[in-house]
């Protein structure tokens, strides 16, 4: 068999560097997250929950802490037989409706934190009162807490199949789960069983009770059902085995993989089968790995919609966000020309819209033409896809239900009526003066009046209404709308198209007036928001102009918590409305909204938005809505995030401000402390050597007595200053010009029997013990400074451990360190301080205490130690403090090299 030269000789791909820095950070994002399985099936009874209990025993078995969350058994035994010898949590009980209803404990099982946690029915919905509405959510939050969470989930309870399985099955399934949480799941596991052994478990009981399972028999458990459900799971998991294998290719770079991503815009109008469309779209993007968009032009035709229609609109987005797509509401006169453009502006590669019914205007040969042919004759190179849907009768019925008009429109066609009457009984007044043809201006201003108060609709009524009224009660014969003269039907129809004109063009400027004051006033707001909080100093001004702004632009009560240093929210000065800190405190923790309209405790009274700046979330913003509705509209939630993160950087930016100007006055405050201990240390170093050379030279001569006693104080005392004026003067140089080291190569015994003789002195009182090995290795360090580290360690020890206790020094070779380590039994470490505040500078044990420093001597030990690549630490025993000095310990020199270099 003959090999192809041209595979065999050619390179190996390189992967894509975009693609490999995504993937670390995907990486990153999941480095502290739990893992998700999901036992998936096609229906109820194939097993899901009997497979995964059976892991969960070996589990258990193999040692790791495994927790029943939450399993429900429906009564059969060998279910509940698995459950055997599992930790179970205990439920929580919930009020609704006058009852206690036992729930999923989320709380319960984020304190206990097990390994892996067991919670039956993804898609189930939580009483409500619960954090959260959806079970899904709750396991997200289990994730995040880096629990791992193994769950179940059938197949007709993906939102992007929901309309298929209804369709199929002729019930619309309520509870859904977003596809991706079934996408993102690290594993998923198929659980599957012929549909005529399900029958026959049925039958049984082994899936229902009896009467229960005879009901279902008849209804959803047909055989037919059983046969389409099975091939849909069977289908969506291939499809997860597919995506799984593209993303295995990318990121090895195998074979030729197209780098550039389609983009889908899909264009919805508010009619019966968009949430179809969109669930369609869905499948179709997850298979195309497409970004997609959803959006909804809000055109001059569309503005008299009711608000049920409007409120199904938004259903739509809101479904489309749920499902992974990007949504917009756009104004627009022209509704091809406004997708066009937005097509452009997104970078769409395909523009997808729902086939319209078009029952007689089709074979009208001077038809308008349809949505789709507009868009190619604008942008003949955009791809229009018109796909038909089937949408459910549910959906159809909410539609019906919708009036196309509705709520002020009557109100609009009757001012236009009274609009024209009144100018008929005024044209009869003016006929008096003027000829029939200069009254026919009153009615064209009263058409235009119309279209500008009311809109399209009133305005053609009032344009028709005025033309029949000028008959009936003008044109001759007079109370008829026979006409006896022809040239009276042009007049008629000349005045009917200019009326209709001239009102149309008046009702898209209105519309347009409308549209662009609602962006002024957004606009307008956000700036304002950027300009007052631009010369914000202080917190508390932040704090002002955030919730005097807000509550104006959103209008609603508002409130702001900030944390302090310990983390605890409190409410700022000037908060409006009921908070609840507790609600609040999950937003922060989160980053993520919760509240009211959201998914996560959203029976509070208030919406709680995170103040998210680019460092940490600096606070929580708090909204008590009077329009509960306000922020279902796309652009006025994408209002609110903005203006969050305009007040979460002016608080970020207040601290950063506040944090330079504290530092600074701590540098300024170093620079002339360094300053004054310099120049008292040169003055006083010179006096000092000449004290102690004056009584070190005198006590040999002083015989033993009161004499020899003050000497030896004038010496000691002498060596103590002595070394406080060494020890500020090398604090002075290291804050000015850094450590400077001279290392030698220098054995650990010479170090600390060095140490020892200088202060020979001092540990007069105490007993000193060495335990230094004879194989220790060489240390390249500057002796000096090294030298300096372990006098004022024995120094500390001598201060503050009483006469007669023991000093131990040893050292040893530990995970290729040399580990150096000073011991005392003295009474160990202040307890009021922390071990690590002791190496601060000027930092004593006791703030009052007659012994003799300034609390720069452990400071010093530990830059220097640390400026030899190594650390110094300190912990208080039982036996008293132990401080441990680590130092790497380098290679070796030979013997013939001159160590001394």
């Amino acid at each position: 068999m003959a090999l192809n030269p041209s595979n065999s000789s050619a390179p190996p791909a390189r992967p894509d560097p975009d693609m490999l820095v995504a993937q670390l950070k995907a990486e990153q994002q999941q480095a502290g997250r739990g893992k998700l399985r999901i036992y998936f099936g096609s229906n109820a009874g194939v097993g899901k929950t009997y497979a995964m209990l059976a892991a969960a025993q070996r589990e258990r078995q193999a040692g790791r802490h495994v927790l029943v969350g939450l399993v429900e058994t429906h009564g059969r035994a060998e279910t509940e037989q698995q459950l055997h010898g599992l930790r179970q949590l205990p439920r929580k009980a919930l009020p609704y409706q006058g009852r206690q209803l036992l729930e999923f404990d989320l709380d319960g099982a984020l304190e206990l934190h097990p390994d892996v946690l067991l919670l039956d029915e993804l898609a189930h919905s939580n009483v409500q009162g619960a954090r959260h509405p959806k079970r899904w959510q709750d396991v997200e939050e289990l994730l995040d807490a880096g629990i791992e969470v193994w769950t179940t989930l059938n197949v007709q309870h993906l939102e992007s199949l929901n309309d298929v399985v209804s369709g199929i099955v002729g019930i619309q399934v309520h509870e859904t789960v977003p596809d991706h949480i079934f996408d993102d799941a690290d594993e998923v596991i198929v659980v599957d069983i012929p549909p005529e052994e399900l029958l026959k478990r049925l039958k049984a009981g082994k899936v229902y009770a009896l009467e229960q399972a005879e009901r279902a028999s008849r209804n959803f458990f047909r055989l037919g059902n059983l046969l389409a459900l099975r091939e849909l799971a069977l289908r969506r998991t291939a499809d997860r085995v597919d995506e799984d294998m593209r993303d295995y290719r990318r990121e090895r770079a195998i074979g030729d993989v197209w780098p550039t991503r389609e983009r889908l815009l899909v264009g919805v109008g508010g009619r019966a089968g968009d949430d179809a469309l969109v669930r369609q779209v869905a499948r179709l993007a997850r298979r195309l790995e497409a970004d997609w968009v959803v959006v909804y032009v809000d055109a001059p035709q569309r503005q008299h919609r009711s608000r049920s229609a409007q409120a199904m609109v938004l259903k739509t987005l809101a479904l489309a966000a749920r499902l992974g797509a990007d949504t917009a509401t756009i104004p627009g006169a022209d509704v091809a020309q406004a997708l066009v453009d937005f097509a452009r502006e997104r970078n769409a590669s395909h523009l997808v819209l729902a086939r319209v019914q078009q029952r007689l205007s089709r074979w009208l040969p001077w038809r308008a033409p349809s949505l789709p042919e507009q868009i190619a004759l604008l942008n003949p190179g955009l791809d229009v896809l018109v796909l038909s849907v089937n949408h459910s009768r549910n959906e159809s019925a909410e539609r019906a239900s919708v009036p196309v008009s509705g709520g002020f429109a009557w109100k609009g066609y009757l001012g236009a009526s009274l609009a024209c009457f009144a100018a008929t009984g005024l044209a009869e007044l003016l006929l008096q003066v003027f000829e029939p043809a200069n009254v026919v201006m009153l009615f064209l201003l009263v058409v235009v009046l119309s279209a500008l108060r009311w809109g399209r609709g009133p305005g053609a009524w009032a344009a028709l209404l005025a033309v029949l009224c000028f008959d009936y009660y003008f044109v001759p014969p007079r109370d008829s709308f026979s006409v006896n003269d022809t040239q009276y039907l042009f007049t008629f129809s000349l005045m009917l198209g200019v009326a209709l004109v001239c009102g149309q063009l008046m009702a898209r400027l209105r519309h347009e007036a409308r549209v662009a004051a609602e962006r002024e006033r957004r606009a307008g707001a956000l700036a304002r928001l950027a300009r007052d909080l631009s010369g914000a100093l202080t917190q508390v001004q932040v704090a002002e102009i955030a919730l005097s702004t807000l509550s104006g632009v959103f209008d609603a009560q508002t409130g702001l918590l900030l944390p302090d240093e310990d983390e605890q929210l409190h409410i700022a000065p000037g908060s409006a409305g009921s908070i609840d800190i507790s609600v609040a405190r999950w937003s922060l923790e989160h980053a993520q909204m919760a509240g009211r309209g959201t998914d996560t405790l959203a029976a509070a009274s208030a919406l709680y938005v995170p103040l998210a700046a680019p460092v940490r979330t600096r606070g929580v913003l708090a909204l008590q809505l009077r329009n509960a509705g306000r922020l279902d509209v796309p652009e006025e939630h994408r209002l609110l995030q903005a203006c969050a993160s305009q007040i979460a950087l002016a608080l970020e930016r207040v601290h950063f401000v506040e944090v330079a100007q504290q530092t600074q006055v701590v540098m300024e405050g170093e620079r002339m402390r360094n300053t004054l201990l310099s120049a008292v240390s040169h003055d006083l170093r010179t006096p000092l050597t000449s004290i102690l050379g004056a009584a070190q030279t005198a006590l040999p001569h002083a015989g033993q007595g009161v004499a020899h006693e003050m000497l030896v104080q004038i010496r000691n005392q002498a060596q103590a200053m002595q070394q406080l004026v060494d020890n500020l003067l090398a604090m002075a140089r290291l804050q000015q010009g850094g450590v400077h080291l001279k290392r030698e190569w220098l054995p650990v015994a010479e170090l600390v029997g060095s140490a020892l003789q200088q202060l020979r002195g001092r540990l007069e009182g105490h007993l000193v013990q060495t335990r230094l090995g004879v194989d220790l290795p060489l240390l390249q360090v500057d002796p000096v400074l090294m030298e300096r580290v372990l006098v004022n360690l024995l120094d500390n020890a001598a201060k503050y451990t009483p006469a007669g206790t023991t000093i131990t020094i040893s050292a040893q070779v530990e995970d290729a360190d040399c580990l150096l380590v000073l011991q005392d039994n003295g009474p160990g470490l202040p307890a009021h301080l922390a071990a690590e505040q002791l190496f601060e500078p000027f930092m004593r044990g006791v703030t009052e205490s007659a012994v003799s420093g300034m609390g720069l001597g452990l400071t010093l030990a530990q830059r220097i130690v640390e400026a030899h690549g190594g650390s110094l630490q300190a912990e208080s025993t039982a036996a008293g403090t132990v401080f441990s000095i680590r130092l790497p310990v380098p290679k070796q020199p030979r013997f013939d090299d001159d160590i001394g270099e």
